[in-house]
This record gives C-alpha cells, structure tokens and sequence, in this order.
C-alpha cells in the first residue's frame, strides 16, 4: 500500500514538473492559442446565457394553465416547477426559488397554482403543497415533497435547497458558494403580508408548514 501511494504521489508530481515545464517554454504562438480558447469559451458562455433569458430562464415564471405547462417544459434539459397554493408555506418556497432562478439559469423556474390545474395534479399525483416537479427533456423524474428533506421546518436556508435540487440534477452546483440566502420572515415584511407575520408572531414556526392539497386549513400549522 504504501509503495502504491508513493508512486502515485511520485506520478502527480511528474505531471505537474511536466506542466511547469511546458508553461516554461511557451512560445507566442501557444499564448495566442490559450488566448483564443478561452475567448471562444466566454462566447460560448454568453450564447448560452443569451439562449436562456430568452427561453425564460433567470425568473421564477407563472404558468396559468396545463396548456402553457407542456409548452414551456418543451425542450427544457433542467425544469422545477413549483405547485402551489395561496398560503404561507407555499410563498416561502416562492422566495427560495425567485433568489435561486437568478443565480442559476442553466434551469427554468416556473410555478403553477396546483388548485387550477387539477388534470396536472392527478397524474402527477401531486398531494402535498409546496411540492417541486424536476422535469428534464420533458419528463419528471423526481420531487421535493414538502419541507421535510430541507430541514422540517419553514426557516431553511436557500443552501438546503439548492443542494437538494443539485443532488437531483437539477442545478450545476458543487457546494461552497453559500451567498444566497433569503430571510423569508424579513422579506414576507417588505411584501406586506400581514397575515403570514401575525401567525408567525403568534406561534413561530412549528412543524413542516406542509400541507395536504385539500386541506381547508391553510394556516392549521401555524395557528
């Protein structure tokens, strides 16, 4: 084993005498080539990013009905699509997402009230709101449930999601960039959502702030 390790450290240190060694002896002619390289990877970046914002990417959109669903997941690689309904759990999640849309165009963000689109409800069998979709090439091929896999409780941190949605493939993210968090109670605050802040105050947060689809309560984790 240990003679194993030396001769791989022996090999890496080689590799890196070699590099050394070629960066050592660069011509013009090579610094014009890696020059040239990295302008076409900038550009090719740009495209990209340019293709993205058209197609929607860099927001969190609304789609208004199953119609407008199937067309903007056409053609998508990455798509989280968030189904909702008009309480407090649900705008929580609406706010990771919004700050997570800005930093990641690579993935469309889209979401849709889950109470008016009720074919796309039952054949996804979506039960739970918030629930995320994680669509690629216009399938679904997996789900985020609730708050229960970002902690349980409805004062995560937008890292917990993003690498939950990153370990679904979601995202192009490794980790160690933690700079986007949102706080959801401040920024409920600077909307003006009166309601939300008076339970929160009431009872803070308890539980996972999820809830069933049909449920009639939508302030019953919180009360």
């Amino acid at each position: 084993m240990e003679k194993k390790l030396l001769d791989m450290a022996k090999s890496m240190e080689d590799a890196l005498d070699d590099e050394l060694h070629r960066m050592n002896n660069m011509d013009a002619d090579d610094l014009e080539n890696i020059r040239r390289k990295r302008l076409e990877a900038m550009k090719g970046a740009q495209d990209k990013r340019k293709a993205w914002l058209a197609k929607g990417h860099g927001e969190l959109r609304d789609i208004s009905d199953e119609k407008e669903f199937f067309s903007e997941m056409k053609g998508e690689d990455k798509m989280v699509v968030h189904f909702y309904r008009n309480n407090w759990p649900c705008k929580v999640m609406d706010m990771h997402l919004g700050a997570l849309s800005k930093r990641h165009l690579e993935t469309k963000f889209c979401r849709i009230d889950a109470e008016k689109s009720q074919f796309l409800t039952e054949r996804l069998k979506i039960w739970m709101l918030p629930t995320l979709a994680c669509i690629s090439k216009e399938k679904v091929l997996d789900y985020v449930v609730g708050f229960d896999d970002l902690g349980g409780t409805d004062d995560f941190p937008t890292e917990h999601l993003r690498l939950c949605l990153a370990s679904k493939n979601m995202l192009t993210y490794e980790g160690g960039d933690n700079d986007i968090d949102v706080d959801p109670r401040a920024r409920a605050k600077q909307n003006e959502e009166p309601e939300a802040i008076r339970n929160l105050r009431k009872g803070g947060p308890r539980g996972t702030g999820n809830l069933e689809l049909n449920s009639d309560d939508e302030d019953s984790d919180f009360d």
